[in-house]
């Protein structure tokens, strides 16, 4: 047998590197139901920071579910490290659409709450625990309930609560949906200096191409339903991001490509509707405003 064969065997993936191979997903198989995601596949490299894009609906949540051993695929595997998924495991932490904090606890008790469940010694876990709330600017609001804090807040407190278990992949399922503007900016500024400071392996989903571009490594750009990869874009922006990147040349650059295969995916859903002539004549007019 060739020997550079048995070599590339004894070597082990990074302990974070995300394998998605083949994966379909069928929710009612003996009902020949319209497969959620079909046959796809793409890698997240070990400590950086991915971003699935796609319109809402197309099977993204569902591939996090995948990923985080909730629910398991109809056909395909998914590997962490070089391993099976096959049910949770505190190595693969989501952070949801929704507040996930004990409402009874207060937010010191909430960050802390994983790393005592395993035994942590308490001191120590403290201690990183008001790093962390110090960080996301909550240092004042340790002893607080969550139902006392705004939505941005409990979001940051999220951050801290899934970080300070160090997972070897962090699935973020469109944590800033539903906040205001400008505190969805705020919030992406601490996530983004969180991983900057200390950069884990992270899949961040989203429908929006800003937030996309301005997070990312690299770009997933999914189907309609049923999801696959479409396209993949390495986003080159320097790190550390700040908001004045958002103007730059490259970045107008990466916002028209990305936005030019989200627009042609979107239509084929619609094709040959009212709905698609609408979305036909109003990109025309946003080229042609002369017209």
């Amino acid at each position: 047998m060739d020997q550079s064969f048995l070599m590339g065997m004894l070597v082990k993936a990074p302990p974070g590197r995300l394998e998605v191979r083949n994966v379909t997903k069928i929710f009612n198989p003996d009902t020949n139901d319209v497969p959620t995601v079909e046959d796809c596949s793409f890698t997240v490299e070990e400590n950086t920071l991915t971003v699935m894009l796609g319109p809402s609906g197309c099977g993204k949540s569902t591939l996090i579910n995948l990923i985080a051993g909730y629910d398991k695929p109809t056909s395909g595997e998914i590997l962490l490290g070089g391993k099976p998924v096959t049910r949770p495991d505190s190595n693969r932490l989501v952070v949801f659409q929704e507040t996930a904090l004990f409402p009874w606890m207060t937010i010191i008790d909430n960050i802390m709450f994983g790393p005592l469940c395993g035994h942590a010694d308490e001191k120590t876990t403290r201690a990183r625990a008001v790093g962390l709330l110090e960080k996301t600017g909550l240092r004042d609001f340790a002893n607080r309930y969550p139902s006392h804090l705004s939505g941005g807040m409990q979001r940051r407190a999220e951050l801290a609560r899934a970080i300070i278990n160090q997972p070897a992949l962090m699935l973020m399922d469109e944590p800033f949906r539903g906040l205001d503007a400008m505190t969805r900016e705020l919030m992406q500024e601490h996530y983004l200096r969180l991983f900057e400071e200390q950069p884990n392996t992270n899949l961040f989903v989203t429908s929006e191409i800003e937030e996309a571009i301005f997070l990312g490594d690299r770009l997933l750009l999914m189907s309609q339903k049923p999801a696959r990869v479409k396209k993949i874009i390495e986003i080159d922006l320097p790190r550390p991001r700040t908001f004045h990147m958002l103007t730059s040349k490259r970045y107008l650059q990466l916002f028209e490509e990305t936005i030019v295969t989200m627009h042609a995916e979107a239509s084929s859903a619609f094709a040959g509707t009212t709905l698609m002539r609408d979305m036909v004549e109003g990109m025309g007019a946003r080229q042609n405003p002369d017209n």
